[in-house]
């Protein structure tokens, strides 16, 4: 299983480094399949990742000695998508104000500061999904194609929007630095175990932030995103998980 887990993590990685060869997303309003693949991440966060959640709830719950914290997974959900908010809210600051009203192509005088906080934030990201390739609670082969068809639409949706911020940038360094992440992340899966509270910690902080970034690239307006297809592929892929 964990060689399969390789399997995904170089497809996860030729993600990063040919998405933009798919130059049908590259138009407004947003692509149809990118806004049904935020759906799908959706999906697979409410109904796979979330109850891994709940069970890390209980696990980490037990503890809890003190009962200082009612709900400590879901606590480090909420510091996931607090902190990815976080980071993207700081490299949104140091955007020129161009950039928002239209008179300046975002990515091409973007700070070299704001680009590399975006690639050291999705690292830290891109590190936790290739070590989950590895000791995930994927406990079949089902599961593991589930999680790679989920998250791989996923990096479809973050990679558009980290090529259409940084441009050559990502283009040059961004894609190859992530793709490599990934990679990484698998190997050190392979030579290191952490505990299970750890493991259970670091997917609910991913649960977290996938639910931030996937809001964060369909919610904005200049997106103009397809509510049609972000709801068709989060019902379909709903569906496909409550059957299997």
């Amino acid at each position: 299983m964990e060689f399969i887990g390789l399997a995904v993590a170089i497809v996860f990685a030729l993600t990063h480094l040919f998405g933009g060869k798919l130059r049908f997303l590259d138009v407004i309003p947003r692509s149809r399949w990118l806004s049904a693949a935020g759906g799908v991440s959706v999906a697979y966060v409410f109904l796979h990742l979330l109850p891994e959640v709940a069970h890390a709830e209980e696990v980490l719950a037990e503890h809890d000695q003190l009962g200082v914290v009612a709900t400590p997974a879901f606590l480090v959900a909420l510091v996931g998508l607090v902190v990815f908010y976080g980071l993207e809210r700081a490299a949104r600051q140091r955007r020129p104000k161009e950039a928002f009203s239209g008179t300046e192509e975002p990515g091409e005088e973007y700070d070299d500061w704001v680009f590399w906080l975006h690639i050291a934030s999705y690292s830290v990201y891109n590190l936790i999904i290739g070590y989950l390739l590895v000791h995930g609670e994927r406990r079949s082969l089902d599961e593991l194609v589930l999680y790679a068809v989920a998250i791989g639409l996923h990096f479809l949706v973050t990679d558009y929007g980290l090529r259409h911020e940084h441009k050559r940038a990502y283009k040059r360094y961004g894609r190859w630095i992530l793709a490599g992440v990934i990679l990484a992340g698998w190997a050190v899966g392979m030579a290191v175990q952490v505990s299970e509270i750890t493991l259970l910690a670091i997917t609910a902080f991913l649960a977290g932030g996938i639910v931030m970034n996937v809001l964060k690239e369909e919610l904005p307006a200049e997106r103009e995103s397809r509510f049609s297809a972000f709801l068709l592929g989060t019902a379909a892929y709903a569906g496909l998980l409550l059957v299997i």
